[in-house]
């Protein structure tokens, strides 16, 4: 299906969210399976593939890593924005599943990549992370390794409807944006979400 906020980019999603989320939280988590994350176009996602697509100069010909794809949807937003590679990690299976059919899908060109990646420095020049601080633990873990990238000069984007554990003192707001979601897992029919650039400390 396309996607709200980017309609030049279709998604295999999940209709059926709630049924999808409570089955995973009752049967899948008993062997040890991650909620489906990546079933779903997130808020945030949405906002950072929205202004990749506005905005290509950003990641022309550059190098992109698309942290916590999920779907692959951003990453997929930076290919067609012309970036030079795009790399989209996950570190659930069935995400990085997701991304390759989902990149074929559109014909981008997609390296799905299963592994955390906190913490390593492959020399990728732009960033993106969507939806990635609604738990303290993974928002600090991923902002200090982000604020390291950041401070050798690569350019990072994060897209986040105003999660919890964003840290607003730390980041530039580049863009705001209306974002259609998903009621039953987002509490709204529109959520509004920001793009925003991380400034190192």
């Amino acid at each position: 299906m396309p996607v709200p906020h980017a309609p030049e980019i279709s998604l295999h999603v999940a209709q059926e969210a709630t049924e999808l989320w409570q089955k995973t939280e009752d049967e899948l988590a008993v062997i040890g399976l991650p909620p489906p994350f990546w079933a779903f176009a997130w808020a945030g996602g949405q906002a950072l593939a929205r202004y990749l697509l506005d905005n290509p100069k950003l990641v022309s010909g550059r190098r992109v890593l698309d942290f916590a794809s999920g779907s692959g949807l951003v990453a997929i937003a930076a290919a067609k924005a012309g970036a030079g590679s795009v790399e989209a990690c996950d570190i659930d299976a069935f995400a990085a599943a997701a991304i390759g059919l989902n990149a074929k899908a559109n014909g981008a060109t997609v390296a799905a990549r299963l592994a955390d990646l906190v913490g390593q420095d492959e020399g990728w020049e732009v960033i993106c992370a969507g939806d990635v601080c609604y738990e303290r633990a993974m928002a600090e873990a991923v902002i200090g390794w982000l604020e390291g990238l950041s401070r050798r000069g690569a350019t990072v984007l994060i897209g986040d409807p105003g999660r919890s554990y964003l840290p607003r003192g730390r980041l530039q707001e580049v863009a705001t944006y209306q974002v259609p979601v998903t009621r039953a897992l987002e509490d709204a029919e529109i959520k509004r979400s920001s793009v925003w650039r991380l400034r190192p400390i």
